[in-house]
């Protein structure tokens, strides 16, 4: 049973920086085995991908919105990914999820549909408001 536990969220202001870890506990694979996801949903919306990394090779994708300011990394010691936001947006403000995926059932191409994914976290809030 795979579980991901999301932190980092808070309440930050305008131009500022927050740092999402996602922590993957699971049986005994490593993050080069999964394609991690970040999504996220504000109230009324769907739930939008924002970037994933793919464990085989390390390849990294990012929706148009955040590329230059949100940046993929991860620790595969800890089994962590990071999600490092910068100049923070009001409009980035909204739940956010990691997701989780085998890699050898995941499409590189669907990386951002959250059909592909079937593991889940609870969810991190990031508000950002002056």
């Amino acid at each position: 049973q795979v579980q991901l536990v999301e932190s980092g969220g808070g309440l930050v202001q305008p131009g500022g920086s927050l740092r999402l870890s996602c922590v993957v506990s699971d049986s005994g694979l490593t993050l080069d085995d999964y394609a991690i996801g970040w999504f996220r949903q504000a109230s009324g919306k769907k739930r939008e991908g924002i970037s994933c990394m793919y464990g085989t090779d390390g390849s990294t994708y990012y929706r148009g919105s955040v590329k230059g300011r949100f940046t993929l990394s991860r620790d595969n010691g800890k089994k962590t990914v990071y999600l490092q936001m910068n100049n923070l947006k009001v409009e980035d403000t909204t739940v956010y999820y990691c997701a989780a995926e085998e890699t050898r059932r995941f499409d590189n191409t669907n990386w951002n549909d959250r059909y592909e994914y079937t593991y889940w976290g609870q969810g991190t809030q990031v508000t950002v408001s002056s």
